[in-house]
């Protein structure tokens, strides 16, 4: 069973797994003090004890578990006007619309750039307005706004720019517009250096001189934000007097979709954007986020995996390897006809871009594992001419979860110019030293997040950079893998594993990044079936001694040792830890276990 922890250093080993198929340890997941948090908090809430050991690993205090299990916004969202220049970017806006100037949009081509364009355009619509929404070509304009973007949007009579989930950085940019006599605020939320452009205000909460402590906000959470206390300063205003106010709460199922998607912490209002408006999406009121859900084979309630892994990657193709507008547009379209055609492209360029991914990372693969056989650096760069810009991001993501460590892929174009995406480990922070390699020469331009970063380099730079990442990431790194392991909420059997339980865990959700969905070990089940499905996916039926059926399923495993261990573990029992979900395949709904790792009960040490 489930080992008590203790009271303070490591803790204690789950069902003794101290080396499993994927090399990891099984750890109790909540510390002695959290135990006994998780025991105050059923017994003054008279919650079951599985759902408040879940809370309490997710750091819920016993005074706040009411508060926790119904979060509201109101109580949550801060006063727009606590991020340093809300107010003045509220107010250059509301004059901007009594005075009935033209404002244009200028937003990133990922998920989180595509909704906040399209929950400030929708805004604007119901005012009555009509935005310019610019969104740039991944491979041809780059990150960011940009001169020639800005004339022509110039040109087309814009006198607002307002840029959402970019701009910080934007300083040459930021010169041309200022020339034309643009007036510029930008809301974002990347890390940002002391130095600032010239923009008549600048929201993001990241920023060094912002103390409202929201960084952990996506670009659609501050723009959300941002349109409270816009509506707020309209409302003062006299500009609802006699007329409905746009509802805000409408949009949040776009909020709920970026922020998932930026991976971003699932915590706080974070947390309570997604689960309100998960509820909006399932009304299905937005017209485009409802067709690429169809497209997607979206089944049962919305959930943050829908959104992570079936809508948000085909919105994010357009920007990939197609047109980046089609995004916003799916998402501010009022015709349902229009919608349903763009979410078809999406989902073609989506086949397209998977396709393209497959080949690659075979490229990728290949090359990280020369390196770490020949040099074992704490931070992977691969890079090949023949590689698409627009799915680098997606390669470094797949190199940093096979080799458990930050990974750049690289794309260069025929002058040596390269265009690279990274990711990283948590404990990591790629974004700082990304900015560190463009004060050092090493790079012409690069800037990020923690957990995710962008950056050009010249090819002959490359080895120069990677020898850089590995002096000033190596101790990062090795402190954040030291220690490979599974951490483990509770232990189950298949008789326990039920849509009852489901339910209940739901009401601790909903589950992503920084707020961990629950962790189950299932002791010495028997694998009475296994086989591979699909593309290298295993399928399992796990058994318990009273008779009881658990139906499972390992993604992508079919060559790596937990998905190995299962199929030759026919017939015999293992140790089987994973995540529950509902499977509503053929319309009955089932509950599904998704393996994470598997271990043998009689080779369990190291």
């Amino acid at each position: 069973m489930v080992g008590e922890p203790g009271e303070d250093g490591e803790r204690r080993l789950v069902l003794g797994v101290a080396r499993s198929a994927n090399d990891n340890a099984w750890r109790e997941r909540l510390s002695a003090a959290e135990s006994r948090a998780a025991m105050t908090i059923s017994q003054l809430n008279g919650l079951p004890d599985v759902l408040a050991r879940v809370m309490a690993a997710r750091g819920v205090l016993p005074d706040h578990a009411e508060e926790f299990l119904d979060p509201s916004l109101r109580s949550l969202m801060p006063d727009p006007s606590s991020l340093v220049d809300m107010d003045t970017a509220v107010a250059r806006v509301a004059d901007a619309l009594q005075a009935g100037k033209k404002i244009a949009i200028f937003g990133d081509y990922d998920v989180d750039g595509a909704t906040s364009s399209a929950i400030f355009a929708k805004y604007l619509q119901w005012l009555g307005h009509d935005p310019v929404i610019h969104i740039p070509d991944r491979i041809i304009e780059g990150y960011g706004p940009n001169g020639p973007a800005i004339e022509n949007l110039r040109a087309g009579g814009a006198d607002l720019l307002v840029t959402l989930d970019c701009g910080s950085t934007s300083f040459e940019a930021f010169e041309v517009a200022k020339k034309l006599g643009l007036d510029i605020v930008v809301i974002d939320h990347h890390q940002v250096g002391e130095t600032l452009p010239n923009v008549d205000a600048l929201v993001n909460p990241n920023r060094q001189d912002d103390l409202s402590g929201q960084g952990h906000l996506a670009a659609v959470g501050v723009t959300f934000l941002f349109l409270v206390g816009l509506n707020r300063e309209l409302r003062q205003r006299g500009i609802f007097d006699g007329r409905q106010q746009p509802d805000l709460m409408a949009l949040l199922d776009l909020v709920a979709l970026g922020t998932v998607c930026d991976v971003v912490p699932l915590q706080g209002l974070n947390r309570a954007y997604v689960m309100r408006g998960l509820a909006v999406m399932h009304q299905r009121s937005n017209y485009g986020l409802t067709a690429l859900a169809d497209v997607a084979r979206v089944s049962g309630k919305p959930a943050p995996y829908h959104l992570g892994f079936l809508v948000g990657p085909r919105i994010n193709a357009g920007g990939r390897i197609g047109d980046a507008a089609l995004g916003a547009r799916l998402l501010t379209t009022d015709d349902p006809q229009e919608a349903r055609q763009i979410a078809e492209r999406l989902d073609q360029l989506n086949a397209e871009r998977q396709a393209m991914e497959a080949v690659m990372l075979e490229q990728a693969a290949a090359e990280a594992a020369v390196a770490v056989d020949r040099r074992d650096p704490a931070v992977l760069l691969t890079g090949s001419d023949d590689w698409h810009p627009g799915i680098v991001g997606l390669i470094a993501s797949r190199l940093k979860e096979a080799h458990r460590r930050p990974a750049f892929a690289v794309a260069y174009d025929e002058t040596g110019k390269g265009t690279g995406s990274g990711r990283s480990v948590p404990g990591v922070d790629l974004g700082k030293a990304v900015r560190q390699a463009v004060e050092q020469g090493l790079l012409e331009k690069g800037g990020g997040h923690a957990m995710a970063a962008g950056l050009t380099v010249r090819r002959e730079k490359s080895e120069e950079l990677e020898t850089f990442f590995n002096t000033v990431l190596k101790d990062d790194v090795e402190e954040a893998t030291a220690h490979r392991e599974v951490k483990i909420d509770a232990a189950l059997t298949a008789t326990g594993a039920t849509l009852d339980l489901l339910a209940l865990l739901e009401k601790a959700g909903p589950y992503g990044a920084g707020h961990s969905e629950p962790v189950f070990a299932f002791p010495s089940h028997r694998i009475s079936f296994a086989d591979v499905v699909g593309n290298g996916h295993v399928r399992a039926t796990l058994a318990s001694g009273d008779g009881s059926a658990l139906k499972a399923i390992c993604f992508k495993s079919s060559d790596k040792p937990h998905g190995q261990m299962l199929l030759e573990g026919r017939g015999r029992n293992l140790h089987v830890a994973g995540t529950l979900s509902i499977d509503t395949w053929q319309g009955s709904p089932k509950v599904q276990l998704r393996v994470l790792d598997v271990a043998d009960p009689q080779r369990t040490r190291l």
